[in-house]
């Protein structure tokens, strides 16, 4: 359950920052309208408090990791909603970016030496 709690939460805040920071640029760089800001920025503040519900205590442990689904999230979202064409190193980055990110949140419970270096 707790794996599956991170992914869903992990993917939850991508939607959300990844959707933000979309409506954010459709409002100032695309002229879009003002209100599409506003959006943007209520879905960047949901984004953090959706972060802030991931079972992991340690702030940097949880934004690193995340970093990776952001990565990823964003090249779906480029294809998906704006219609980018990647190239095989970024499907290649962003293969090696989630592997970081899971390595980074389940390994160390898996492996049940959640200690940190030196410890």
């Amino acid at each position: 359950m707790t794996t599956a709690r991170i992914v869903i939460l992990f993917a939850l805040a991508a939607v959300a920052e990844i959707g933000g920071a979309w409506l954010v640029w459709q409002a100032v760089r695309e002229n879009r309208g003002w209100w599409l800001g506003l959006l943007g920025i209520l879905a960047l503040g949901a984004y953090g408090f959706i972060a802030a519900l991931q079972p992991e205590a340690n702030f940097g442990r949880v934004l690193a990791a995340y970093g990776g689904v952001f990565i990823a999230g964003s090249l779906a979202w480029g294809i998906v909603v704006d219609g980018f064409r990647p190239t095989v190193w970024d499907y290649v980055g962003s293969a090696v970016a989630l592997v970081g990110a899971a390595i980074i949140m389940l390994a160390p419970a898996l492996a049940g030496t959640d200690q940190p270096v030196g410890a």
